[in-house]
């Protein structure tokens, strides 16, 4: 193949990556963000204790996160055919890749949120703020660096699932590198689309490393 068919065959899957990566991510956090609140908020001695309700949605989020992406990706054909109106293809993917995101964004919030120091808790709830005016005013904010941290790590996950996209008949570059690099013998595609990739991963880790520092008021 030659480099000009490399090169265009590279920019369509780099193309199709982020066509996947960004609106499942955006859509993990969505609903993952919220979760990851919740799990800090109603565990034992948080601003809103529900242990019960804490254990049955940490054990969900557990299963959903146990569940390997290409199985979860068969199992939910018949759901990603409604939701998306069809269940092969580059756009398909983006359903199953939330659904196998949000859990995992959920434990990134929960974490993140756990390392707030606990007495800005507590003096908030002393001036008599609400249980949504900690969350939006101190629990989010004090957070935000290593919310944003964990945003990173998120999306360069999300973007390993993107290899696996040619199992629903999806585009990308883990497709190019596997279908035409590697099974069709054309090594000079597999190397050009896993620089690609290492490209496109670094990239989101330097853009999330440059906002944490920005946002991360204790090294100012």
């Amino acid at each position: 193949m030659t480099a000009d068919k490399i090169w265009v065959l590279v920019r369509q899957g780099f193309v199709d990556t982020l066509y996947m990566t960004i609106p499942s991510t955006l859509l993990a956090y969505l609903l993952g963000l919220p979760l990851g609140v919740l799990l800090v908020i109603t565990k034992k001695g948080g601003i809103k204790e529900m242990p019960t309700f804490n254990k049955v949605l940490g054990v969900v989020i557990n299963f959903l996160r146990s569940v390997p992406f290409l199985i979860l990706l068969v199992m939910l054909f018949p759901v990603t055919r409604v939701v998306m109106g069809t269940s092969v293809g580059t756009r398909s993917i983006i359903f199953p890749l939330f659904v196998s995101a949000f859990p995992f964004v959920a434990r990134m919030v929960e974490g993140s949120l756990n390392e707030v120091d606990s007495g800005l808790i507590e003096a908030a709830q002393s001036m008599g703020s609400t249980t949504l005016q900690i969350i939006c005013k101190v629990l989010l904010p004090e957070a935000l660096p290593s919310l944003i941290n964990g945003a990173a790590i998120c999306i360069t996950t999300i973007l390993a699932y993107t290899a696996m996209a040619g199992a629903a008949g999806g585009d990308g570059l883990g497709k190019i590198a596997i279908t035409y690099g590697l099974n069709r013998r054309e090594y000079g595609v597999m190397y050009a689309a896993s620089v690609a990739l290492v490209v496109l991963v670094q990239l989101f880790q330097m853009i999330g490393n440059i906002l944490t520092r920005v946002t991360d008021h204790r090294h100012r």
